[in-house]
């Protein structure tokens, strides 16, 4: 149902980067879909939801997640708000209990943050625009005024699409070099020309590095992949798919 990182298993905090299975979606969505933006019935994302909040220790109605916008939006959240009311951002942090904060990802990378001794959590959306635009620093920043150090904090990333499985174009090389001198190395040959393979979860890894972050763990999952264990939005396009189910990933401290 769900990926751990070993770096996260810290007294008091419960997270879970799920996978799609352990759900009742069925078809395209089978089985573990959490995406309330996908076109799969909204009882059964209702249902796979409560099961994951479950998982990481909440209620259902404690189980927040954001209206995600490729951006480097933080919210702080206190109390939880429902699915019409919830803000734009990409990236949810909080210092109060029994509150899960999740983002969700079909490729993209997620980031999952704790300082266990300051009792402050974290979950950011970093796919390429927002790991450039800075989403991570963000949401470190905002952890920060709630009372955590950097020095402490401990950064997990979960499944994602990974450089073999990543073409760009480009445009999005262009881009990178503008913004991001140093990025350079993070784009290896395609065998297209003016094509490259991007390695997104190395990228964001470098910009947690230069954020002060020491405690850094990489799950590897390719979620492109692997079809049995994630969705992921770029191999439903090359199969021509009508839709793709999401996944949730949360972390929540402990009542």
């Amino acid at each position: 149902m769900m990926v751990e990182a070993s770096i996260l298993a810290l007294d008091g905090i419960r997270h879970g980067f799920f996978t799609r299975q352990g759900g009742v979606s069925g078809g395209l969505y089978a089985s573990l879909n959490g995406g309330v933006g996908s076109k799969d019935n909204i009882e059964h994302v209702t249902e796979n939801r409560a099961r994951m909040a479950t998982a990481v220790g909440v209620t259902p109605d404690r189980f927040v997640t954001a209206y995600q916008i490729h951006s480097p939006n933080i919210v702080v959240v206190e109390t939880p708000w429902t699915a019409e009311t919830r803000p734009r951002a990409d990236a949810i942090v909080t210092r109060m209990r029994a509150l899960a904060v999740g983002i969700s990802t079909a490729d993209c990378g997620p980031v999952l943050l704790a300082d266990p001794k300051a009792r402050v959590i974290g979950a950011a959306h970093a796919g390429w625009r927002g790991a450039l635009t800075g989403v991570v620093e963000a949401t470190i920043e905002a952890m920060e005024r709630l009372g955590a150090r950097r020095g402490e904090i401990r950064a997990a990333l979960g499944p994602m699409i990974r450089q073999q499985n990543y073409e760009v174009g480009s445009d999005l090389m262009e881009r990178f070099g503008m913004e991001d001198p140093a990025s350079s190395r993070f784009f290896a040959p395609a065998t297209r020309e003016r094509h490259a393979m991007f390695d997104l979860p190395g990228y964001i890894d470098s910009r947690l590095t230069r954020a002060g972050i020491r405690y850094v763990e990489d799950l590897g999952h390719c979620t492109y992949a692997d079809p049995e264990r994630f969705f992921s939005f770029r191999r439903t396009t090359h199969r021509g798919e009508a839709d793709y189910g999401r996944h949730v990933n949360s972390i929540a401290l402990a009542d």
